[in-house]
């Protein structure tokens, strides 16, 4: 495995690499979420390249840039453990050069909800730094966590306005034993602060699957049952628990039932603070 840092490097690294490309992009302080997405492009890829970069332009502040957790030698090591070929660590003058102004990349229809509405901004950076990474890495797919869930679909929107027909990939959640969705954040969680959301979230929503295959498909009911789960723990503040559309993230009403969503499957997607940590989680029914 190579590390590479510019883009004449990767330009160079590339050209040695056999096709097809997968391209697994991250922000760092990786675990085992990450090594389930670098193993998935293993299995259809020639080369997997694994991309890490704290994308300031997806972020509300410079603070929370700057406490964004950093592991390199770590992270360089688990991705060689998972079958990675070659790292790419860019500086930010890599991705968005001064003499070469990259403007917002528009995030599309699906981008404007949920963590849209919640993180203004967010969506835009985040479609600037993968279509960014698309341009220079080249890839032939691209695979994405499914706990990100409408990340994934702006994503999958984005690489269908692109020429170069790149296969997006969604991977399963990879969860704790205590349930939580693994995510770098959750290292900045405290003893009290990460018990209380393994006990909030991951449980909310398994209440919610549960009561759906029982035959409960209320949403208003589905939502009751999962935020009496949330409230019982005052120190996680439930920013939204939201059922939509799958496919189209179109919200249903809370008098609908799950089969009335137009793919049949449903979005349940949830956002929460713990200890000023912002955690998300989704699942999909039925």
């Amino acid at each position: 495995m190579r590390t590479v840092t510019t883009r004449s490097e990767l330009d160079e690294a590339l050209a040695q690499l056999p096709r097809p490309v997968a391209l697994v992009p991250t922000m760092g302080a990786l675990h085992a979420g990450h090594t389930a997405l670098i193993a998935a492009a293993r299995r259809t890829a020639a080369t997997v390249v694994v991309s890490i970069f704290v994308n300031p332009r997806q972020f509300g502040s410079a603070a929370d840039v700057a406490e964004y957790p950093r592991t390199l030698e770590a992270d360089q090591q688990l991705a060689q453990a998972a079958g990675a070929h070659l790292i790419f660590v860019p500086n930010v003058d890599e991705i968005y050069p001064p003499n070469e102004p990259v403007a917002n990349v528009e995030p599309g229809p699906l981008a404007t909800r949920l963590e849209g509405a919640s993180r203004p901004g967010h969506f835009a950076g985040v479609a600037t730094v993968v279509s960014r990474l698309f341009d220079l890495v080249h890839p032939d797919q691209a695979l994405f966590g499914a706990k990100d869930a409408q990340q994934v679909r702006v994503i999958e929107w984005l690489a269908a306005q692109r020429s170069d027909q790149i296969a997006i990939h969604r991977v399963a959640t990879v969860r704790d034993s205590d349930g939580l969705a693994l995510s770098s954040r959750n290292q900045l969680l405290s003893a009290s602060g990460r018990a209380a959301a393994a006990k909030a979230i991951p449980v909310a929503l398994s209440l919610i699957a549960e009561a759906c295959a029982s035959g409960v498909t209320s949403v208003a009911a589905l939502r009751a049952l999962a935020e009496r789960v949330i409230a019982a723990e005052p120190s996680v503040a439930l920013d939204y628990l939201d059922f939509a559309e799958s496919a189209t993230l179109i919200p249903l009403a809370e008098s609908a039932q799950v089969g009335d969503a137009a793919s049949g499957e449903v979005l349940v997607s949830l956002a929460a603070v713990v200890d000023g940590v912002r955690l998300i989680d989704a699942i999909t029914l039925p």
